[in-house]
């Protein structure tokens, strides 16, 4: 049981021994919110946990007879504005000719074993889960708003959404609704956020929560480079592996908003959802508009507890089911081998190289179809360029095959370029007024993705050439953002629900070819890491965590990505240098150990490569395959931080801790040092023993003490050093033994 009820006193309580929250009915029908975090034991009564107090003169108060139920000062769970509540809303809804202040009251609940799926959306999911709805009621709207709060058995995690439905006779017009609300007591938290841009993505970022409203957004139509739809809220004084931590994730892909509201009682109001500029949705009698889910994780063990929450649940309860045990190939993309520069010959002996380096799929990347030569043209003409393929997309996915190698295939199904003949003959299936001017990014406009016969024209096409090819793996690459947020096909009234309409049109068409052809892996990509989000996870287990791929920009891309994203989702290849994106030259060791922890493949020439370098890859490849089942059923561990110093370095540890996986990195050297350098372990097994580098140690020395690292170069000590020069790295392999030590 992890939903109890106090009918007597309206009081409802989801725990399950890791995490409680606890809500109840207000005197005036309305929800307030009692308590959030580590759980607590079952009681019969919480009232106590609502704290009633006369504020100043100057507040407003519900009920002339009772001055100290005044909503502004109250903790709620799913605020409307007024009533004496000033704070931002978590909705505002109105009929489409009068004005109203929402004023939700309760109704009734219902406890459903399992969990419904959302309409449309991507969501968690989860059979062992029990679900909690709340149905509030607005007479004068002659609306029903249901709040769905669902519970996992095993993992310190909720999460939330909101459903409105039309009862009545008259349109209503929705200008906000968020996926959740939370009222927490203080504001004694640090905002913990991701950050960055194309090339830099998801760099952790912190400031402390101060008075007025902080927060995170994106209005691309893409969760976007710059914010990532993810929210540490952690106590000042909680660390990696201690202290208190709630986490927020949003499982949308499109224009969000999470935001922190403290107040001048300190008291904090987070809400999280579609972002509101822009957004008006028009419901019409008998319909129904569903947010997007909120993730919400509780965690009393740190940041690093709160990222394995999220971990767990995304491997467990979102990524497809097939995915989730099955091995990711290694693979190599032709991009950055030939670029648009290729023919059937020069690909099928890149297949038969690699797959000589145990290499398992060939990706062909941009460039293979219309008349693509560089990215001015033909995106939206996806049918084979004869020219570079005269035997056709058929004849090459077989003699890659026969090359022992699966095959793949790089799409940009939302793009459409203006000099292709797609646009020729359906210049309306583009974004934007066509009558007015439009952005071009990356020489491209985007496809009108709200329009239904536009998916099915993209799942045709996408459709026949995985039959035709047998195809084993898809790169959904989405290059830019949207500009001018227009539908030629939407009444002047519905343009605010375009970018919404858009973003269920991109799941609609990853819903139905996963659903067809569940073997088929995808990956998403927008401009690399531009997308990176619970929404797309649900359809392609694993996203291009960033287009740059150097070594050293990557341990903090990939450290700041598994703040709420598990290893197996990241993209991580090894490329050729100088890097392509930042021209720094690291050493093929570094460019794999940092490659290692996430999806392994390569970006390179195989046929540029020396016979030295071919059998360290030779070797680096049989060592992931040795390790990925680790590396994606592992519990990881952050140890160093990059953003805090020139080291970084991070570990898994396998769920019955046998056996772990640490990879340090040492951005420059450091001149004569003689430190007697170790690195503390975490998630081991105090009482076994490991085996390392020939030695043996137990589980609390390495904990405790900590590895020892090789030594480094000091200057004279050439002979007996390790390490030496910049872009150092070391991977450790520890297996647990019987072996008992004196």
């Amino acid at each position: 049981m992890h939903i109890y009820i106090n009918q007597e006193n309206q009081q409802f309580h989801l725990t399950n021994g890791q995490v409680s929250y606890i809500f109840h009915v207000m005197k005036n029908g309305q929800l307030g919110h009692l308590y959030y975090g580590k759980a607590l034991r079952h009681r019969s009564d919480f009232s106590h946990l609502q704290v009633y107090d006369v504020p100043t003169g100057a507040s407003c108060h519900v009920y002339a007879d009772d001055p100290a139920f005044v909503l502004e000062t109250l903790r709620q769970e799913y605020p409307a504005y007024g009533n004496s509540d000033f704070r931002e809303p978590a909705i505002s809804v109105q009929k489409e000719n009068e004005s109203h202040v929402p004023t939700f009251t309760y109704d009734s609940f219902s406890v459903l074993e399992g969990k419904p799926r959302l309409e449309g959306l991507p969501a968690t999911y989860g059979n062992e889960a029990s679900t909690l709805q709340i149905l509030l009621k607005d007479e004068f709207l002659q609306a029903e708003l249901t709040l769905n709060y669902t519970i996992f058995p095993d993992k310190p995690v909720i999460t939330r959404s909101a459903t409105l439905r039309n009862y009545g006779g008259e349109n209503l017009v929705i200008a906000r609704l968020m996926g959740a609300a939370l009222d927490l007591p203080d504001k004694d938290f640090i905002f913990t956020h991701l950050a960055g841009a194309w090339a830099r993505e998801r760099h952790v970022k912190e400031r402390v929560l101060e008075t007025g409203i902080q927060s995170i957004s994106s209005l691309r139509g893409a969760s976007s480079h710059h914010h990532n739809p993810f929210l540490a809220l952690r106590r000042p004084n909680a660390t990696e592996h201690s202290g208190e931590v709630y986490g927020f994730n949003f499982v949308y892909s499109s224009n969000f908003i999470m935001q922190v509201e403290v107040d001048h009682y300190d008291m904090a109001r987070l809400t999280v959802g579609i972002h509101p500029f822009g957004f008006q949705w028009g419901l019409s009698p008998t319909e129904t508009f569903q947010t997007p889910e909120v993730v919400m994780v509780y965690s009393d063990q740190g940041l690093n507890g709160m990222s394995q929450a999220f971990h767990q649940l995304y491997r467990e309860n979102l990524i497809p089911e097939r995915w989730k045990s099955e091995d990711r190939p290694i693979l190599i993309n032709n991009w950055e081998a030939t670029y648009f520069d290729f023919d059937e010959d020069k690909l099928v002996n890149i297949a038969k190289s690699a797959s000589e380096l145990g290499i398992e799929m060939l990706v062909l990347d941009d460039g293979w179809f219309g008349k693509r030569n560089d990215d001015t043209s033909s995106l939206g003409d996806w049918h084979v360029d004869f020219n570079k393929l005269p035997n056709g997309l058929e004849s090459l996915a077989k003699k890659i095959n026969d090359a022992g190698m699966k095959f793949g295939l790089w799409f940009e199904p939302e793009m459409i370029s203006p000099n292709s003949e797609l646009f020729k003959t359906y210049p309306d299936w583009a974004v934007g007024m066509a009558d007015q001017h439009r952005t071009l990014g990356r020489n491209q406009l985007v496809l009108d993705f709200s329009r239904p016969e536009i998916v099915v024209y993209l799942y045709e096409k996408m459709s026949g050439i995985i039959k035709q090819t047998n195809l084993s793996y898809i790169k959904w690459d989405m290059n830019r953002n949207i500009t001018e947020p227009f539908s030629q096909k939407l009444a002047s009234n519905q343009q605010g629900e375009f970018f919404h309409r858009y973003i269920l049109g991109v799941y609609s068409l990853y819903e139905r070819l996963t659903s067809e052809f569940p073997h088929v892996l995808f990956e998403s990509c927008a401009g690399g890491g531009g997308r990176f989000d619970p929404g797309m996870l649900y359809y392609a287990p694993q996203t291009w965590t960033s287009d740059n791929t150097d070594a050293v920009e990557r341990l903090k891309i990939q450290y700041g990505t598994s703040f709420a994203y598990p290893l197996y989702s990241m993209g991580s290849h090894v490329s050729a240098v100088p890097n392509h994106q930042t021209y720094r030259e690291t050493p093929l060791s570094t460019r794999a150990n940092t490659a290692y922890f996430g999806t392994f493949g390569y970006e390179l020439d195989p046929h540029s490569l020396t016979e030295e370098e071919r059998e360290e890859i030779k070797g680096q490849v049989a060592f992931y395959k040795e390790q990925r089942r680790l590396i994606r059923e592992g519990h990881f561990y952050r140890l160093l931080s990059p953003f805090s110093g020139n080291e970084t370095a991070w570990m898994v540890v396998s769920p019955d801790q046998s056996e772990a996986l640490v990879g340090y990195y040492k951005v420059l050297a450091t001149p004569n040092s003689r430190k007697q350098q170790t690195l503390p372990l975490s998630g081991l097994s105090a009482d076994k023993a490991y085996e390392v580098n020939g030695r043996t140690y137990y589980g609390d020395e390495l904990m405790q003490v900590g590895l020892q690292l090789p030594t480094e170069f000091n200057g004279v000590n050439m002979r007996s050093s390790k390490r030496r020069g910049d872009f150092q790295s070391n991977i450790f392999y520890l297996k647990s033994t019987d072996e008992i030590l004196n």
